[in-house]
């Protein structure tokens, strides 16, 4: 698993052809207050029962608040076979910061 910094996100958000995959694995109530558009919501403890939902093939990013959650996840999904799994260093915190200072932080 490797990390990836929000800047580095922003920029191939910008201009890949294929998005990564994002997987946001906080829960609802924080998903409610700010999120990544085009995240996929799945929370951490769900991961296991709906990895189906998830495309192998594809680059995954994981995001948590600050980045512990989505590295336990990423590491598992690397477990699962996952072979292009990203942890976002720092988080949805770190993007409300360092990208977009007007999305609610918590």
């Amino acid at each position: 698993m490797q990390q990836l910094h929000v800047r580095q996100l922003k920029a191939s958000l910008d201009s890949l052809p294929e998005l990564p995959q994002l997987l946001d694995v906080r829960e609802l109530w924080e998903v409610r207050l700010c999120a990544l558009a085009g995240s996929l919501h799945i929370p951490m403890d769900q991961v296991p029962a709906r990895l189906g939902e998830l495309d192998r093939s594809r680059q995954t990013v994981v995001i948590c608040h600050h980045g512990v959650r989505s590295h336990q996840v990423a590491r598992f999904l690397e477990r699962q076979g996952f072979a292009n799994v990203w942890n976002l260093s720092g988080g949805i915190d770190a993007w409300a910061r360092e990208i977009d200072p007007g999305m609610a932080t918590y």
